[in-house]
Formats: C-alpha cells, structure tokens, sequence
C-alpha cells in the first residue's frame, strides 16, 4: 500500500488536550462513565520517500521528549471507543499545509500528499448514546466530518473536468410564475424584485439570456453584506408612535430632515435612509470645516485621517487608519474559522489602503456561557463552545499574523443566542508618501496576489445576508473559510516596504466578493482570465472561481511598466503574484474562462446595485416607567449587592479570555490589558505608539468602545447616545483630548422585515448617534452594518456600538490602577435631563477641563463609570496594586453606589492637588493601604471581592489549569570564567531568518540596531523546489557574514504539524545550514540567540542544552504546550540565576526584570538529572518568580507550569541563549501600566561582547 498512516500521541504528563477533554466529557456533558481520554494526531502521507519518510518522523511529525508514535496502528484496550474527525474536503488544514511544507525542507524534491486526523479514544462503560454525544460535541458538520479507519488506497484527488457555465436559456422571456420557480431554486440572497431588475435587463439592453456565473455575481455584488442593501432601503413615511419619548425622538428627525435639506440641497438622487441618516452627522460637521483631517480618496478601504507626526524631532504626514468588521453569520456556525477570519478581514481592509495594521480590538456578544448543555436551542452550538471556539480563532489569527490585541470584551446578553455578535477594529498607519492614490487607466494590469482560490469560499457574501436557521449549520459550511495568517503576515511585509507600496495605484481586498468584486471595484472597464487565476485544486468551474472569497488575496492595480518589478517585489517576499485581468476603455466587466465570456456587464447595471427598496418606518417610544436609569430599590445588604456586582457576567474578569491574546507584539503597546504590579485592573481603551520604521515617537493612538445591550433594549435611541458617550469618556479617562476623537460605529439588528416596527430599531439607534454626533461636534466617518440578527422568532439586542479613536501624546496617557494609599479619590458626575439624556456641552467642558488636568499633571489615575457605577470602578482600580479604598458617606449617597452613569469620571489625585483641580467634581474618598473596599460600615476585604471578581467565567475561561510544580531549590550561580571572544568586530552582524510565520522580526531588528549592530533579515522562500534552494544558500551566506544569528518569535509554519518551532528546526537540520552554524561558533567565535518561537527552536535543534545542532532523544529536555492548554500573554517577572553568558552581562545576577511572555508552548520540561546537571553547570539563565520576586510555583507567575520554573537556559558556555519571554519588546512609553525595570540589557551585552 503506498498510502502510509502515523498516530502521534502526547505522553501523559504533557496530555493537556486529552485531560481537557476528559474534564469537558464530566462536567460539562454529564457523562460520568468516562475514565479515560487519549487525543491522537493522525497523518496519512503519500508520495514521499522511505529516506525522507524516516526522518520525518522524529522531527516532522513527532517530537521524542513529550510524543510516543505509532505507525499503521495505535495501541488500544478491548471495549475502547475510537473514532476520528477530519475537515470537510477543500477546507484548509494548516497542520497538513505545514506538515507538507516541511517535509519539502527534508528534501526539495519530495512533492508529498498529507491528509490529517484527530483520532479520539474513550476507555469506559459508555453506551451507544453517550458515544454519539461525545462525538457530536467534538464534531462540527460545517467545517468537520468523522473520518473512516480505513487507510484509503490513495489520497490523490483526480477532479474531474468541470461543465460548461449554464446559461439560463428562455429566461428573458420567462413569465412572473416561471420566474418564481426558477428564482426559488437557486437559494440566492436577492430579492425577487432584484430577480426581475436581472430579467428586465437582459430583455431589454443585453438582449441575450443570462449565464449561471451572471446570477451569482450579481447575488453576490448586490448582498447586503456587499452593498448594504437594508442600509440602502428608501425609507418612505416615517412615524413615530406616542409615547413619554416621542417628542425627542421626532425632534431630533426633524433636525436631520433640516441638515439634509441644506447639505443636499434638493438632489434628486438622494433620499431617506438608513446610510443616509448615519453619513449625515459627518457631512454636517465637515461642512462645519470640523473635519480637516479626513483624507480624501476614491478609495474606501477603512476610515482614514491625515496626521502630523514628529519622527526624531522632524515633522511628516502620516496616514491613521481605522476599522471594524463583523463575522456574526460565519462564526456562528462555525466559530474558529468565523472569528479567525473576521480578524483578518479586518485587517485587510486598511492593509489594502497601504497602511500598516499594529493593533486590534475585539468586542463580542454572546448569551451566558455558564448555562448547561441541555439549555442549548435545536440548530445552534452550545454557548460555551461558541465562546471558546471564537476566542481561539480570533486569537490564533492575530497571535500568528503578528498583531498586539489590545483590547479584548466580551458583552453577555441572553438575546444574543439568536446570533452571536463578533466584531475585529483594527488601527493601522504609514507615512503619507509611501501611499499612492491614482485612479486605473485603460491597459494598467491588475495582479492578484496571496492565497489561492477553493470551494471553500464560496458563498460568503451571500451567506451572512441570508437569515439564520435550524438547518443554517447543516448547510452553511462552504460559506465558511479557515485563514492562513502567515500568507497574510507575507502581505503586509510586502506592502510595509515603500518602493513597494509606491508601485500601487489602486488596491482592493479579496472579501466576501471574491474575484468578481474584488477586481470588479477597481476600474470600470475589465477583462478578467479566470483561467489565470490560481487554485488550490483543480476540478473549480468559472462560477467557483468569479465568487470564491480569500482570506489572505489582494488585487492591486499596476502600470504596465511596473508590473515585472512588482512581482520580483513580491518573490522576494515568498508570496505568489499573478497578473490576471486588464483594465479597459468599456465600462463593462467582462469575465473570461477558457476562452468564453462568461460574465460581460455594464457597470451601469451593476451599480443600480439591485432594484430599487423601499419601505416604511414606525419608531416605537420607550417608557419611562422601564427606564434603564431609574433608580433601583435600596439594598438592605450592601456587602451582598457588592460581591453580587462583582460576580455580574458584565462585570467579572475576563482574564482567561484576554491573556490568550497576544498585547504585546510589535512593541508598541503602551497599555498591557491588565495593569498595576499584580496585573489585575483592566484598562478601558487600547493606546499604541505609532508603528515608525525608524526613529522615535511620541505620537500615540487610542481606541474605545461604548455600548450597553440592557440600555439598547430600553431604547435603541439612548442606548446609542451613551454608546458614544462612553467610547468618548474612556478616551478622557485614558488622558485623551476628545476634541480630536473621530468615530466608527457598529450596527447590528434583527433581520428587517416588512413590518416597519423592525425598521424603527435601526433607525432609533442612529438617530440617538446623530444627536450625540452633533452634540460633542465628532464626526463618524466609518462604520458597518450587519442586518441578519435573528434566528427563527428571536433577535438580538439593538446592538450600535461606537468605537472612539484619537491621536494623542505618550507623556499625556494615564492608566487606571490606584498609585499611592493617601490620595483622594474624586468624582467627577453627569447630568441628566427630564428624557435621561446628557448635557452634551457640560460634558465636552468636564472633559475639556479634565485634560488639562491632565496636561498639568494632576491626575494619577482614572476610570471611566459604566453600568455598576462607582462600586464597580474602585473595586477594579483596587485590585491592581491592592490598594484599599474608603469611601464618604457624607460625600457620597449609597444609592450612587451601584448606579449607572454612563459619562462620569473618577480620578485618584494627590491630596494637595484636589484643590486646583480645572474640572468640577467632588472628594468621595480616599485610597488606603489596608487592602479594604469600604463604606461607613460596609466592609469587602479585598482578597475575597477579587475571588468574587475572578470565578464566575473560570470554567468557561480558565486562568489557571490548578496544576502547581514543586518547590526547588535553586540557588544562583556565579562565576568569574565568562567565554571571551577572541574575534573582536567594531560592529558586530546579525542575521535573523524569516520564516513563514514568523512575526517578530522588526521587534528583534530594531533591538539590535538599538545596541548597535547591523542586522540583515532574508525571508525563506519555499513556493518551489529552487526556491527553497535558493534560500539555502542565501543563509548560509548571511550566516557566513554574521557574528550573530538570532531565531526570532512567531509561529513557523503556525506552530504545525502539532507542534512549535518545527519548519524552523527542520530548516537548519539542513547539511549546508548546519556546517554554516557550526562554523559560526566554532570559527568565530559567535553568538545565537533565540527568543520565543527561537528558543524552541533552538531546543529542538539541541543548540540548547547542547551547545550543537544533534537529534533529540525521548529524554532531552523540551518545551511544550502550557499547562492552562492554551496561548498565554502576559508580563511576567524574571530573575537571573547565573552570570555565566555574554548575553547577560547587562544584568544583575539575582536581579528580577519585567517581560512580556506571549506563547502557547513554553513550558520547559527536562527530567530530575537534566535539571539537576543544568543548574550545577550555570545553564539555567532565568526563573519564574512572583511580583514579590519568590520563585514562582503556580501559574499565575510561572505561567506555561515550567518545571523548576525555568525561563531561559543556555548553551554549555553560555554563547547560546534561549528564553521565552520577548526582551526585545521594551521601549520608552511601552506597558507603562506594568511595575517593575523591563530593560534586561540582552542585545547590549551580545554586541559588546565582539568589543
């Protein structure tokens, strides 16, 4: 049989998924019959070569230290239950891509076919039923399939030779009836009127019958999710119902009807309607000339402000980009893949305005995840597999791409059962002239670049503007893609460098569109080859390949001089660019495939955008008996309300969930999510520096949200008011100016109807957004709609969150975390009027007043009120350097406590400045060092208000696995014998690899460039066998050339096959790249470094603890996944055990040092003597310890459960270090909310060391 089958198994010490599983199988599925779980890789290979095969198997597919192997079969025990799950076909599966990409580093010429399996084995008394509920729970039909035993003859697909596109003969002349029918069959997103639109006009202008691929581009141009068709709906005759709000909701109408009669004056094109009513605030402020700032383009590819940035003391424009993207539809049904690509459509967006995306925020809505299993609806995934799910793919994607999540939220209200809410906003930025703007001209040339197409993206589009229903997981799953970060992570590498970025006249993204939208937007008159267009496998028809989405593709207009240079541009980036289509003088868009038109339409249809939509509108008035704001009965128990507040969804920590995103990376993150010395007060917005190639900033950029589902569902209206107020109030509190805060908003409804109350919702919300728009005179410039929130006769909560962006200075940002027992704590409310609405110009004056406040110094830290009022901010202020708070009860009335005050500020000041203060507030207490919430008699110890704080999400989210390693002891080691170099340079070399997927290479540069040396970064190719020799001899010549050569982090190849650092690894097992290194040490005298995803390669090349590049043995020591199971990012604190390596010779031996640690798989695990001979010999570089500098034992500070909590190790003579945590991500004005000296002094003492 040519069709080879390996199972990989984690050994039990290291079985985290398998102990998860079990733990998941008791607790959450009631299956108590369950005694054991085991979780196997299984790869089936094809094609590849017995050498070859042999040497993957220790290093590709296995790792010796933590996996056992098993070929053809696994060991079982009688009565076992077995069964495995593969993707469905034309999925992406990374840890098969990534398995076939190394392979290929074996040897060149290997060209193997992988397939990949998770086989599951249960030991126990289960039934049939129980089997089936565990398969169900490990199964998700849209993206996955239980795969056979059998090892199948062979796994080369043969596809057959597509049909010819259908053409719907006799459909000009069908009657209304046939129309129906036919319209009926083809499940298509469009209206029947936009069918008949399609009819009229190829009777009456085309004079022809249409093709299959001319319906489904049209579906697909004219979708909701395309075109904003709801947003785009006439609104006829608007009515507003009589209620205790009528008269402000109809006021604020009538000021819009005003505005719009003014700034439209009459323009016939031009009418009500939903987009209308969201752009009109900003038309009104720009014409107010309060808008200077926006950048004026054809193309719209995010919101984009023009602003000035000093970059080493000299003046320059940059461009700041802003965006948000929603996959609510896809990650419903499929929530991995939905989040992960909703991230990465977001980042497309200001990616393909050239800009370079540095930091996202996620905001999500579910319903209560801690609810039972048997609660879950029929047709619908279980809450808390849909919550866990998206957070994994969210952050896998933006932890892979390489981008600093610096804010993370989840919103829980029950309405969302019906779809759940995900929502990506990403900041991008780039100098202003490294991006041109040009419109496309006859014989400019479009070329497509990234991802290849497949099935697996069709119907996209589509699919998110159709409404969900029970069967919506059964049939959706081709709606639904897997991203590949590391393609786009080549992208943004590619676009980043500026003699690339110039070439580009015009760019667009592959999103829901595909190919027939992407390039369709860019010009008017198009010739499309489809046949040049790249697949991942053959068999794809002309349809297929016009509408299939990508996650990782762009389109990018060229002038046809520049289009060789281009494309050697983006080889040298190992991305695959072809030209594919040419812009033409006929406004037509002419789509080709094998030799047939089968897609020729004017633009003019195209952009009629569908038949024309109207509707009505009936707003409902809220009731002021149900106000959100009235006030709540007075709890006899204040201590109770407290600690029932804290254990509020709404308000406990995410913790769990936010530390699996990466807030780190780039490093620019001037807020660390969770602040203070103990990392347990959340920050409220998002800042990072701005990402500048070269040279130093201090231009910074905030981004927050505001939003309330229990507020909306009162009234759309007010909640949309106060989503605003709270984004701009977070700014203020963060050290903002919120004159100069621009906005982008989110809206997601039910799905409309024809009953106009439906309509009402939508239309609510954006008028409560006009008025406050109006109100602080800051625009929206952006925004998005998702308009299919509704599954069966269940809606999601009028949901319009508002994202707040500002550009500021780093020395202006404060953070949250109390400072210092004996400041006060002063309070600083809002007024409501008689309809509970803000004074807008009170507000803009407190905030006014408060930055300058700011400006002068006068404010420690602040924090923004939200729903649970003072009680809620104090208490989180508190908890990150555990400092106590007393509270007034002469200044303060308890009914304040715990009420909402959307807009009000707290800031804690020294004593001295309260009096000076320029913004109106009042004293309401003081910061203690007793470590107690208190007010008169009402007493919570801090220690229990935090446990009441931390558990409710912890079995959903945990922090912690509970697993703790033991007590060592393990005293430092000093030395006076310190390798010298006997090959002194005046500026040392260093060369760092890139590799797919690895993203901290700029990070790593700079570090170095910093301390002074020069650095050389070379991409590996691997798009062909010459290629990857290419590459070869393209390292070894920079490693020739170098006196250091660092492994910088990320995730090679994805951390896959099941497992990280291995494309790395298997690279420099290669002949010539070993005796390149060996040289490098043994001839020169060298150094290496490997930080992260370096460090484990490193240790899977044996260069750590060995000291050479040897195979690993089962008992050689290893990193693997952490214990909690999953990615960790968070600072951690270091201390150093040894003074034996040139790398630390900037450090103090015994000295405890900051760093961000961000990882799945840095767990250090080594056998007793391993430890034992690593310690007596000075390897052991760092340790874990806690913020109060003792050894670390628990995963709260030796945070992947390492054993003997080791950080970092080196080689024999310490020329070699390895560390998990990123010392190269420190900067001035970089995690300012984190205590403790960040600077370890590591690439310093690596260049003097060559001295």
């Amino acid at each position: 049989m040519s069709v080879k089958r390996v199972y990989v198994e984690k050994k039990a010490p290291f079985a985290v998924r398998a102990q998860e599983l079990k733990e998941e199988i008791g607790s959450y599925l009631g299956i108590d019959a369950v005694t054991g779980v085991r979780v196997l890789i299984r790869y089936d290979i094809e094609n590849l070569s017995e050498t070859a095969y042999q040497q993957a198997l220790g290093t590709v597919f296995s790792e010796p230290p933590v996996d056992d192997l098993y070929e053809n079969d696994l060991p079982k025990n009688p009565g076992d239950s077995v069964f495995s799950v593969e993707f469905l076909p034309g999925q992406f599966d990374q840890r098969a891509d990534s398995a076939v990409q190394c392979v290929k580093l074996l040897s060149e010429e290997e060209d193997p076919v992988i397939r990949t399996a998770t086989t599951y084995v249960l030991a126990g008394s289960l039934t049939d039923a129980d089997v089936q509920k565990i398969k169900d729970h490990c199964i998700n039909p849209v993206d996955s399939r239980e795969a056979s035993s059998d090892i199948p003859e062979t796994l080369i697909t043969e596809f057959e030779e597509p049909e010819d596109v259908r053409i719907f003969d006799g459909f000009s002349a069908m009657a209304e009836g046939e129309l129906k029918e036919l319209y009926g069959s083809l499940n298509l997103a469009m209206t029947f009127r936009d069918f008949q639109h399609i009819q009229n006009y190829f009777r009456e202008e085309e004079r022809r019958d249409p093709s299959m691929t001319e319906i489904r581009v049209l579906d697909t141009y004219w979708s909701d999710h395309c075109r904003h068709t709801t947003f785009q709906t006439e609104l006829k005759n608007v009515t507003f119902e009589n209620g205790d709000f009528r008269e402000v909701l109809e006021n604020t109408y009538n000021r819009y009807i005003n505005d719009r009669t003014e700034i439209l004056k009459g323009r016939k094109d031009k009418f009500v309607c939903l987009m209308d009513l969201a752009l009109m605030a900003m038309r009104k402020l720009k014409k107010e000339g309060k808008l200077e700032d926006q950048e004026e383009s054809d193309e719209i590819n995010a919101c984009s402000i023009v602003v000035p940035v000093k970059v080493d003391g000299v003046e320059e424009e940059w461009l700041v980009n802003f965006k948000n993207e929603t996959h609510n539809h896809p990650t419903e049904i499929e929530p991995f893949g939905g989040a992960a690509t909703c991230l990465g459509g977001a980042i497309r967006d200001p990616l393909s305005g050239r800009t370079y995306v540095y930091q996202a925020m996620r905001v999500t809505g579910a319903a209560d995840p801690t609810r039972p299993l048997s609660e879950t609806m029929k047709g619908k995934l279980p809450q808390k597999k849909l919550v866990t799910g998206a957070a994994h793919g969210y952050s896998s994607y933006g932890n892979q791409i390489g981008l600093a999540t610096g804010y993370v939220k989840e919103i829980y209200h029950p309405d969302y059962a019906a779809k759940r809410m995900e929502i990506g906003a990403v900041m991008g930025a780039a100098p202003r002239r490294a991006v041109i703007r040009e419109t496309s001209d006859p014989g400019d040339i479009i070329i497509l670049l990234g991802g290849r197409t497949g099935r697996d993206g069709c119907g996209g589009a589509t699919g998110s503007s159709k409404v969900h229903t029970e069967e919506s997981i059964e049939t959706c799953g081709a709606e639904v893609q897997k991203g590949n970060p590391p393609t786009e992570r080549k992208i943004q590498r590619l676009f980043r460098r500026e003699e690339v970025s110039r070439l580009i006249k015009k760019c667009n993204d592959f999103g829901a569109g595909g190919v027939s939208v992407a390039i369709g937007e860019l010009a008017d008159g198009l010739v499309v080859q489809l046949d040049k267009v790249p697949k991942k496998y053959a068999g794809l028809d002309g349809t297929e390949i016009a509408i299939s989405e990508s996650q990782e593709r762009m389109a990018v207009v060229v002038d046809p001089k520049d289009v060789d240079r281009f494309l050697e541009f983006a080889a040298e980036e190992n991305l695959e660019a072809v030209p594919v289509a040419e812009v033409t003088e006929e406004k037509r868009l002419v789509l080709v495939w094998r030799g047939k038109k089968i897609v020729d339409l004017s633009r003019a249809f195209l952009d009629t955008n569908g038949a024309h939509q109207e509707t009505d509108v009936v707003v409902e008035s809220p009731k002021k008996a149900d106000s959100y704001f009235a006030e709540k009965k007075k709890t006899e128990d204040l201590k109770d309300t407290w600690m029932d507040m804290l254990g509020d969804l709404n308000v406990c920590s995410q913790k769990g969930l936010v530390e699996m995103f990466d807030g780190s990376i780039g490093a620019g993150s001037v807020l660390m999510p969770y602040g203070g010395k103990y990392q347990m007060t959340e920050t409220q917005s998002m800042v990072a520096k701005l990402p500048v190639a070269q040279g130093k900033t201090d231009v910074v950029t905030m981004m927050s949200y505001g939003f309330d589902p229990y507020l909306s569902s009162w009234s759309p209206y007010h909640g949309a008011v106060y989503a605003v107020v709270d984004s701009v109030a977070k700014i203020a509190a963060g050290g903002g100016d919120i004159s100069k805060i621009r906005m982008t908003y989110q809206e997601y409804f039910q799905r409309m109807t024809e009953n106009p109350k439906t309509w009402g919702q939508p239309f609510s919300a954006l008028l409560g957004a006009y008025d406050a728009q109006l109100g602080f005179g800051l625009p929206s410039i952006g925004g998005k709609d998702s308009m299919s929130g509704s599954f069966n006769d269940i809606h999601v909560p009028p949901t319009l969150v508002s994202f707040a962006v500002d550009v500021a200075t780093d020395k202006n940002m404060i953070t949250p975390e109390l400072k210092k027992a004996g400041n006060v704590l002063v309070y600083f409310p809002v007024t409501r009027n008689e309809e509970d609405l803000p004074d807008y110009e009170e507000l803009k004056t407190m905030y006014g007043d408060f930055f300058s406040d700011v400006e002068a110094g006068r404010i420690q830290s602040a924090y923004a009120l939200g729903a649970r009022g003072i009680a809620e901010a104090v208490s989180k202020m508190s908890f990150g350097n555990r400092l106590g708070v007393k509270l007034s009860v002469e200044n303060l009335d308890s009914a304040e406590l715990f009420a909402p005050e959307y807009g009000a500020l707290i800031a804690e000041v020294r004593p001295e400045d309260a009096g000076h203060l320029k913004a109106a507030g009042r004293v309401i207490g003081e910061v203690t060092a007793d470590g107690t919430l208190s007010y008169g008699d009402t007493k919570v110890a801090l220690q229990e208000a935090v446990l009441a704080w931390t558990r409710p999400l912890e079995k959903v989210f945990p922090s912690v696995s509970g697993q703790e390693q033991p007590a060592v002891d393990t005293p430092v080691y000093s030395t006076d014998k310190i390798y010298v170099c006997r090959h002194k340079v005046a500026k040392p070399r260093v060369f760092i690899p890139v590799f797919p997927g690895t993203n901290c290479e700029y990070d790593s540069a700079r570090a170095f460039e910093r301390a002074g040396a020069d650095v050389t970064v070379k991409v590996m190719k691997n798009q062909s066998a010459s290629d990857i020799r290419e590459s070869v001899e393209a390292f070894e010549k920079a490693i020739g050339g170098s006196q250091i050569v660092m492994f910088p982090g990320g995730f090679s190849a994805g951390d896959e096959p099941e497992g990280s650092a291995k494309f790395f690894a298997t690279m420099f097992r290669n002949a010539k790249m070993k005796e390149a290194i060996e040289k490098l040490l043994n001839e020169r005298d060298g150094l290496m470094l490997g930080i992260c995803n370096g460090f484990q390669a490193l240790i899977k090349l044996g260069l750590v603890p060995y000291g050479e590049i040897r195979q690993q043995t089962p008992d050689s020591p290893t990193l693997t996944m952490n214990t909690v199971g999953r990615h960790i990012s968070k600072m951690v604190y270091l201390k150093v055990v040894t003074n034996k390596s040139p790398w630390l010779q900037g450090t103090e031996l015994g000295g405890v040092y900051c760093n961000p640690a961000s990882h799945g798989e840095g767990r250090f695990v080594a056998g007793k003597e391993w430890i034992d001979k690593l310690f007596a010999n000075g390897q052991v570089a760092t340790q874990y310890v806690d913020a109060d500098g003792n050894l670390a034992q628990d995963e709260t500070w030796n945070v992947n459960g390492s054993y003997a909590a080791i950080e970092g190790i080196t080689s024999p003579d310490g020329r070699i270090l390895g560390k998990m945590a990123h010392s190269e991500r420190i900067g001035e004005s970089v995690a300012i909310n984190i205590y403790g000296n960040q600077d370890m002094k590591i690439f310093e003492s690596g260049v003097r060391y060559f001295k």
